[in-house]
């Protein structure tokens, strides 16, 4: 995907305690990136945060993670991470992230999220405001996902 495709970026400096002796982040290291820079990402929205969705009754449970590695990022590299929101079902919300190094790109994934009803742990529609302040920060505008079957 082209960095171009991407309206949001959340910036941070890797750190000693994310790398190996060789100072390459951990491999574990880069979900932990995805979780920080998908936070901003959702603070900009300016949508309910997890807290506030809690209080509610209602949450955003993780469904999946991918994660493709091009490149290694190392100590102290300043890293830009790119987030947008790939596409929205009826309950489900997929996201796409890349984090860059300048021009480089170092790493691909995804993050795909359920909202659910924390009693049952079970799905409930995407409020429709969201959709609406959503499409409106992407470039990109999301996917139609709630026609598709499963």
């Amino acid at each position: 995907m082209a960095r171009s495709d991407f309206k949001f970026f959340h910036s941070l400096r890797v750190r000693w305690a994310e790398v190996d002796m060789q100072a390459i982040v951990f491999n574990g290291h880069y979900l932990t990136y995805f979780d920080v820079a998908f936070t901003e990402y959702w603070r900009a929205t300016g949508l309910p945060n997890a807290m506030e969705q809690a209080a509610d009754g209602k949450e955003m449970f993780a469904r999946k993670a991918t994660i493709e590695y091009m490149a290694p990022a190392r100590f102290d590299d300043v890293l830009d991470i790119g987030v947008r929101c790939a596409g929205i079902g009826r309950s489900s919300i997929r996201f796409l992230v890349e984090i860059h190094l300048g021009d480089q790109h170092l790493i691909s994934g995804e993050l795909s999220y359920v909202y659910a009803d924390t009693a049952v742990r079970k799905g409930v529609a995407i409020p429709g405001r969201w959709r609406e302040i959503i499409n409106a920060l992407e470039t990109i505008k999301p996917e139609d996902l709630s026609t598709q079957t499963r």
